[in-house]
């Protein structure tokens, strides 16, 4: 019964001072060295825990302040910083903790874009990969808009555009035709809200250089949660051809034209 005592009192002892004055410590100072103290901490961090500290970090993380203070030490976050800054000036509702955790402005949403991990994260018909052999074959990649950091509000108020290229080619002694299909798609991944088509001329000629096809979505209205990325080849007479497809890229951003 002692022993039971002893834990039980040990349970009830109250938080050290330190656990208590900790964060109310750091809120003692300036509020520039504080930004800079948090900035150091990983942003999902930030998110998850400090965000539940008090409601002055819970401030600090909703604003701009922080994150551009975060993003700023490192280079390869200075496109994505750049397009939030512009999506900021189009959408005064921005989720500052989620954009800064996903970063969806700026970023390439497609995963994989140019075969460097094989079939991952594609959905392969009768290819190999990012090269499009054989009679008719596809790859494609569906994009949950959502789950990259996207949210409603923003896709059906505020509309920002979605900017799609890629970049194909030939090899082998035979031609072939290249097609690319984007389609803007509501909730239930089936009904199509906008969509892009591109069907390129029969090439017959072996070696062609890497050619460019792109488009910007703009105004597409609301209901969008998703975009499917698709590309399909057809070979063109006997023998084998390979359409060579690299740089597949779908970034979310607004621009002086936006809005």
């Amino acid at each position: 019964m002692g022993q039971a005592k002893s834990r039980r009192r040990a349970c009830t002892n109250p938080p050290s001072s330190q656990e208590i004055q900790g964060p109310m410590a750091l809120n003692l100072l300036p509020h520039e060295l504080l930004v800079l103290i948090l900035s150091w901490v990983p942003g999902r961090t930030l998110v998850t825990h400090c965000r539940l500290v008090c409601r002055q970090w819970r401030d600090l993380v909703d604003s701009p302040v922080l994150w551009r203070c975060q993003w700023e030490r490192d280079p390869s976050k200075r496109e994505a910083l750049w397009a939030t800054l512009e999506a900021a000036r189009h959408c005064p509702r921005l989720e500052w903790g989620r954009v800064g955790v996903l970063q969806p402005f700026g970023r390439n949403l497609i995963k994989n874009p140019s075969g460097a991990e094989q079939f991952q994260h594609w959905q392969v018909g009768h290819g190999d990969g990012m090269c499009l052999g054989g009679n008719t074959c596809w790859i494609s990649q569906l994009i949950d808009l959502v789950e990259e950091g996207l949210w409603e509000d923003l896709l059906d108020t505020f509309q920002p555009e979605i900017f799609v290229s890629d970049w194909w080619g030939t090899y082998e002694k035979c031609g072939c035709t290249y097609n690319i299909y984007i389609l803007l798609l509501a909730a239930d991944k089936n009904s199509v809200i906008a969509r892009f088509v591109t069907e390129t001329d029969p090439t017959e000629e072996w070696n062609v250089p890497f050619q460019q096809a792109s488009h910007v979505f703009r105004n597409y209205g609301p209901g969008v949660r998703y975009l499917r990325f698709q590309h399909m080849g057809n070979q063109l007479g006997a023998g084998h051809t390979e359409a060579h497809i690299t740089h597949s890229t779908v970034l979310v951003k607004f621009t002086a034209a936006s809005g």
